[in-house]
């Protein structure tokens, strides 16, 4: 096995996870159980990061070239880029994933370009380093059909490009989602500008999964300690996901698949509360957004989160939780995923086999609902 710089082995026996702040590695808990590896379902992991050298260049040489705008996002891309054990784990798609993969009885990764993705990049080359990026996803899938998915990068700050690029990452690479790592210097897709985009994604059939970043207004978390999984993550997806329903992107675009990580980042457990004060926010004008007139949804919020919406599991594996969502959301709404490799536990893995729930909501969770979802087949 390869060796961390601490020297330990980097099986996953040695599971890494890194603290933005101290940058602290811990090692697993004992083991609580032992994955099934006659399960009746295959685990299909939705959350699953990746990157490539030419991207990981691109942030450091924009982060390092003064020219950069104060963009907290292309800050992370730069610590992350100085973790030489996380970056071989990131950008490896063979041998090393997959021995990482059959140790925790994963049958199946979907790919996900990591945070901050291309979005951070030199304002024109984005577009460039998507369609390498999507090049590189989609000779993984062929090269191991068996054991990748992937969804495809663009970069939203080039509309006409990233609906082209869409275009041809379903028509011609048939990659099977897209993935955006939410804001892009403050900006959101339910921006009016952008909606060329999200008329690419229903046309052409492709779920969009919003991955976290580092939030916009990032000093507030900082100070607090709470600038990656803790908070900051969490509340910029939430803000994407509630300004797109508010928006009335999905009454404009009934098709369209959103999927958000880490057990919905807890908008599930506010439904009632969302339906009860829709008001507050329903056919009010957003002057700072688009300047134009007052949208009234057509129905509503948690008629979206029934209908549009479908949640993952990424570094949640409490039954609890799990249930409760299959419950208010329905068992079809709920997707495995790990996070990969920034929180990998065998243990997770054990835990999912462990839990008390139908065969058949068991195997939606693992597998089926993902391969409705992004559309997998094989």
């Amino acid at each position: 096995m390869a060796k961390l710089e601490d020297g330990s082995e980097k099986g996953l026996k040695g599971h890494f996870k890194e603290d933005f702040s101290h940058r602290t590695r811990v090692g697993l808990a004992p083991r609580a159980g032992h994955v099934d590896r006659d399960a009746p379902y295959q685990r299909i992991a939705t959350e699953e990061a990746w990157t490539f050298p030419a991207l990981v260049k691109a942030q450091m040489d924009y982060l390092e070239s003064g020219a950069a705008s104060d963009d907290d996002s292309l800050k992370m891309a730069g610590l992350f880029a100085r973790m030489p054990s996380l970056q071989e784990m990131l950008q490896d798609l063979g041998d090393l994933r997959i021995s990482h993969m059959d140790e925790m009885g994963i049958d199946r990764q979907l790919l996900l370009l990591t945070a901050p993705g291309v979005q951070v990049v030199k304002p024109g080359d984005g577009t460039a380093l998507s369609r390498e990026a999507n090049d590189i996803a989609a000779e993984a899938c062929r090269k191991y059909p068996d054991r990748f998915s992937a969804c495809a990068a663009f970069d939203p700050r080039d509309v006409e490009g990233s609906v082209k690029e869409l275009e041809r990452a379903s028509r011609e690479l048939k990659l099977n989602g897209a993935v955006l790592n939410s804001h892009f210097q403050g900006h959101y897709l339910d921006e009016p500008a952008y909606w060329p985009i999200l008329e690419a994604l229903e046309a052409n059939d492709l779920a969009l999964y919003i991955h976290p970043t580092a939030p916009y207004n990032a000093p507030h978390y900082e100070q607090r300690g709470f600038f990656g999984a803790l908070a900051g993550f969490p509340h910029d997806v939430w803000l994407h996901t509630m300004g797109l329903v508010f928006s009335g992107a999905f009454d404009r675009f009934p098709k369209l698949r959103l999927v958000i990580g880490h057990m919905g980042e807890c908008l599930p457990l506010h439904l009632y509360r969302f339906d009860w004060m829709q008001g507050n926010a329903d056919g009010r004008a957003r002057p700072l957004i688009d300047r134009g007139e007052p949208i009234r949804l057509k129905h509503p919020i948690s008629y979206y989160f029934h209908n549009n919406i479908w949640i993952t599991t990424s570094g949640v594996a409490w039954e609890p939780a799990i249930k409760f969502c299959q419950q208010v959301l329905g068992p079809e709404r709920i997707l495995y995923a790990m996070d990969y490799p920034y929180q990998q536990s065998y243990d997770e893995v054990a835990a999912y086999d462990r839990m008390d729930m139908s065969a058949e909501e068991k195997k939606l969770l693992m597998e089926d609902n993902a391969r409705s979802v992004f559309r997998i087949t094989g």
